[in-house]
Parts: C-alpha cells; structure tokens; sequence
C-alpha cells in the first residue's frame, strides 16, 4: 500500500507540473495560490503575451546583458515570473489569506533551485495581493514556509530607520 502524500507536497506537485509550462531556458518556476482548500490561480514563468519566448528565440536576453549576474537583473529578463503571472490572474478578494506554492526546477540539471526565494519585485506584490503565507519547494518532499508578514516587519528594502 503506497503512502498518501501531504496536502503541502501535493500542493507542490501541482506548481511542479505548472512549471513545465515555462518558457525560460534556464529555470522552470511555477507557482498555484491556494485559498480555503481550492486553487485560486496559476502562473509560469514566460514572456508577456503576444511577446517571444526565449525558448523561441534561442536565447537569453538577460545573460546577453548580464552574463556575470546570478540574481538580479530582472530588467533585461524577458519573462514575468510565475508569481506576478499567478496574482495577475485571480482577484484580489480570493487571494486574501491565501497560501502560494512555488516551485523552481535549473533546466540544465533538473535539480531544485537552491536558496530559491521570491525576488523583491514578487515580495512587494504578495504582500500587496494578501497572501499570508508563501511555501517553497527545495527537494521533492523538503519545502520551507514563509510568513508574509515577517516581510513587512522584516523590511529588508529600509536601508536606515529613521523616527521623526
């Protein structure tokens, strides 16, 4: 008799295989909201429609610009990122509370990507939609959690504090 998986796993599972989707040529990112037991959207990572994917172009505009860079860049990136696609794609009422997913594959090994987290952009985004908690996946059954608020409270942006 096979084990049941956990509910956050499978969960994850489904943010995997929406991550198929992708259109990046280096990662594969996916990403479900859920709300009261009931996913309330998707997203993957991809160029803005009507616009060419990198898969179709053959190439990385972001490493063209900025070979050297790992994290960041965004600005020459062509594709949304799975969660700006996912909060673009539901109301905000039904993401109030809510729980997103997210999943991050390297398409040149397959493996989990490391350390992944939610760029600034995406954390400014999830705090703005109402989403309280975001789960991320870093092996096939290991995932972290993430409390939305620890971002507000834990401003990393505010480079001095001042009190007036």
């Amino acid at each position: 008799m096979s084990k049941r998986v956990d509910k956050t796993n499978y969960y994850l599972d489904i943010a995997e295989t929406v991550s198929e989707r992708g259109t990046c040529l280096r990662k594969d990112y996916g990403c479900i909201i859920v709300k009261n037991d009931e996913i309330i959207s998707t997203g993957y990572t991809g160029a803005p429609r009507g616009r060419q994917n990198c898969i179709d172009l053959e190439y990385c505009t972001k490493k063209q610009i900025y070979p050297d860079i790992h994290h960041g860049g965004y600005d020459a990136c062509r594709s949304v990122h799975a969660e700006q696609n996912a909060i673009i794609s539901a109301a905000r009422k039904d993401m109030l509370n809510a729980t997103m997913y997210l999943v991050g594959r390297r398409k040149d090994n397959s493996q989990y990507e490391e350390g992944s987290m939610c760029c600034q952009t995406c954390r400014k985004l999830i705090i703005n939609a109402g989403i309280s908690k975001v789960i991320v996946r870093i092996s096939k059954t290991d995932y972290i959690e993430v409390n939305v608020k620890d971002w507000v409270q834990n401003d990393d942006l505010l480079v001095g504090k001042t009190t007036y």
